[in-house]
């Protein structure tokens, strides 16, 4: 007899959504409010949830993201687990004070008293001609914020596990989905375990370069890594997967063995978190170490809606091609 499945083949936007699910049926604590979430969310991301929970545990509300935020951190304050739906990440704007300076803040202030165990979601970055206003991939201005956990995956496995150990977190986490592969495809276990924050993923390994990464940008990065491949470079590819936790010492560990470092991002690069990492892994190995660090970022410029004028602002294969062999003087 087969031994039965352990894992299954989702789409990245259904793992959110079975991590969800498995986690408001697990705890009864755990509810979701934002626009449109009683009727399946803009990405399908909820779907059947309100038939499962009812109205008061998938609680649709009015257009305004302030109310939305400041509504979730009062019912994490007095011990609910809230789901925080922002829509597109491109909102998140709206509720800046109540998230910066409520959420991320409070426990602080409280001296631990508060507990803002909130997740939000933040669906991010460039998807099929949305123009400047739901474009944008923002994840450094998190990063640069404490009190927050920032999490980014790219594998609808990663977007699963992360999305638990989110909702479990007493800490607030600040989800970013990569909007652009919600269709992409993977394994995702059936009993979806919490992953840690702050560990990288090796995705493929090299001793010429050490590229690092994370959400919608991977896919690229990998195509890349192929073509890189077949020239004779072998690069050392790591996915991030969190931001703040990041996993310094995984990027140090593969940056000593290759001497070389190429960050690649969707978001814009001037102050982007590559300069982060690239800051860091130096101050860590020492200039001497490291024989070439870049980064690769878009250019700091709004995404145009013109799909042709969209093409030359991302960040694409061979764009990171053209980079990576920049890094390792071929």
């Amino acid at each position: 007899m087969d031994a039965p499945a352990t894992t299954e083949t989702l789409t990245l936007v259904e793992a959110g959504r079975r991590a969800a699910l498995q986690e408001m049926q697990r705890d009864p604590r755990v509810w979701v409010l934002g626009e449109d979430v009683a009727r399946g969310g803009l990405f399908g991301q909820y779907r059947g949830f309100l038939d499962a929970f009812g109205p008061d545990r998938v609680v649709s509300t009015p257009i305004s993201e302030s109310t939305i935020m400041g509504a979730g951190l009062g019912a994490a304050l007095v011990g609910t687990r809230p789901i925080i739906e922002m829509r597109i990440f491109d909102f998140v704007m709206c509720a800046m004070d109540e998230l910066v300076n409520q959420i991320a803040k409070i426990r602080y202030m409280f001296g631990g008293q508060a507990k803002p165990a909130v997740v939000v979601r933040m669906p991010h970055g460039i998807w099929r001609n949305s123009a400047a206003q739901h474009s944008q991939t923002l994840e450094a201005w998190f990063a640069h914020l404490p009190g927050v956990v920032v999490v980014a995956p790219s594998t609808p496995a990663d977007t699963a596990g992360l999305l638990v150990a989110a909702i479990r977190s007493d800490d607030p986490v600040l989800f970013f989905d990569p909007k652009n592969l919600f269709g992409v495809t993977g394994p995702v276990p059936m009993q979806i375990d919490p992953l840690p924050f702050g560990r990288a993923r090796q995705v493929r390994s090299g001793t010429d370069l050490t590229m690092v990464a994370w959400s919608a940008i991977l896919p690229d990065c990998e195509t890349a890594c192929a073509t890189l491949a077949a020239a004779g470079i072998a690069v050392d590819l790591i996915d991030l997967r969190t931001l703040w936790p990041w996993d310094e010492e995984a990027v140090a560990a593969s940056v000593a063995r290759t001497g070389r470092l190429l960050v690649v991002h969707e978001a814009v690069q001037a102050a982007g978190f590559g300069a982060e990492v690239v800051a860091r892994t130096i101050e860590r190995l020492g200039p001497s170490a490291v024989k070439a660090a870049r980064r690769l970022g878009a250019p700091r410029v709004p995404v145009p809606f013109s799909p042709p004028l969209e093409e030359v602002v991302k960040v694409t294969a061979p764009k990171i091609v053209a980079a990576a062999r920049a890094a390792v003087g071929a």
